[in-house]
């Protein structure tokens, strides 16, 4: 395969990042695999480095950054929204209500794919809605596997507590009702990227005169399944 593209730069940058994916590097053996100049080498590991494409490990060497998870996780949602329009209507027709997927989107939630109730009351999401991250069971489900900072943050404003989220963590899924809006009952699980970490929350939702006050209990089954079914789909298309 010919690694030259005629820009010279993109190559040099190129030729750095392949040399990471092997794991840690020091500059020289950086320098050593590319054969690039050692200034070279440093001045564009360092640019790359301020764009996070190149980050440093505990002992200061060349590692990839935290980019590539980004990147990594934006694939991985096109392959999640192709996948889950099936998922969301067996899991409509299974639990006779509304059903969406939502991701994490800043300090808020955005609903990325759902099927509606087609019929009689229904709670209607549209795709691109955005919503808060401190009610509701897929916020709970969004913030329950987050560390530090970012968890702090969405407890600070939250209608439910660290140990609700405990609940989640230790159950596998969240349950809500009047929590994000009066009247309304969900049902949440969560959908677990390659990495191991929660990128999205499979939900049902609809009237809490239906779904009664405690909806897990007839339907956390069915939300927990779509949702492993949506994480079996990341796994098998990786790479």
């Amino acid at each position: 395969m010919d690694n030259h593209s005629g820009v010279g730069v993109i190559d040099k940058a190129a030729a750095l990042l392949a040399s990471l994916e092997g794991g840690p590097a020091t500059l020289s053996q950086i320098v050593a695999d590319t054969h690039l100049a050692r200034p070279t080498a440093h001045r564009l590991l360092l640019a790359l480095e301020h764009h996070r494409l190149v980050g440093r490990d505990a002992t200061g060497a060349f590692i990839l950054g935290p980019r590539f998870a980004q990147f990594a996780a934006a694939v991985g949602e096109d392959r999640l929204v192709s996948a889950a329009q099936p998922v969301l209507t067996v899991l409509r027709d299974r639990t006779g209500e509304s059903s969406q997927l939502y991701r994490p989107h800043g300090d808020q939630r955005i609903c990325i794919a759902a099927s509606d109730r087609p019929m009689g009351l229904r709670d209607s999401i549209p795709v691109g809605t955005t919503m808060t991250m401190t009610a509701g069971s897929a916020a709970q489900v969004l913030l329950a596997w987050e560390e530090g900072e970012r968890l702090h943050r969405g407890l600070a404003a939250a209608r439910f507590t660290a140990s609700d989220l405990g609940v989640v963590r230790e159950r596998g899924w969240a349950e809500s009702s009047g929590e994000r809006e009066a009247g309304v009952s969900s049902v949440s699980a969560p959908v677990w990227g390659t990495a191991g970490t929660v990128i999205a929350a499979v939900s049902i939702s609809g009237p809490a005169e239906r779904l009664t006050a405690h909806p897990g209990a007839h339907h956390a089954t069915a939300v927990v399944e779509a949702a492993q079914q949506l994480s079996e789909v990341l796994r098998r298309t990786e790479g």
